[in-house]
């Protein structure tokens, strides 16, 4: 059974910077797509990055682009997300997500968060003064 298990999230000022983590284990065969989500309050689930574990292509969300990172490290079936110059915007849950099956581009069936995303239980992201 996959399970994905995210770590990293915490509460920092504006301007501050948080690194997620994301390990993935039970899994046959590499994911295709890697990437992070998130639920800000009050608002539906969002995703914010994702990753094409085949060359490691990037792709981000309009709000985070220029300021997130996402990356994998493949012999440890991880994902991270760096978070640079936070707002209080980006203040919201962030889940983890894997897929073994979609393509990973913005606006691809990976970013609307399913049928085949598998899920982790969220890390809390809070930045406030």
């Amino acid at each position: 059974q996959v399970q994905l298990l995210e770590s990293g999230g915490g509460s920092v000022p504006p301007g501050g910077f948080l690194r997620l983590s994301c390990s993935v284990s039970g899994a046959t065969r590499s994911p295709n797509c890697m990437g992070w989500f998130r639920r800000r309050p009050g608002e539906e689930r969002e995703a914010v990055a994702s990753l094409f574990t085949g060359d490691g292509s990037p792709f981000y969300s309009g709000s985070v682009e220029g300021r997130f990172t996402i990356s994998q490290d493949i012999a440890k079936n991880t994902v991270y997300l760096q978070m640079n110059n936070l707002i209080p915007e980006d203040t919201a849950e962030y889940y983890c997500s894997v897929d073994f099956y979609s393509s990973c581009g913005v606006g691809g069936r990976f970013w609307t968060g399913g049928p085949f995303n598998f899920w982790g239980r969220g890390t809390q992201v809070t930045v406030s003064t």
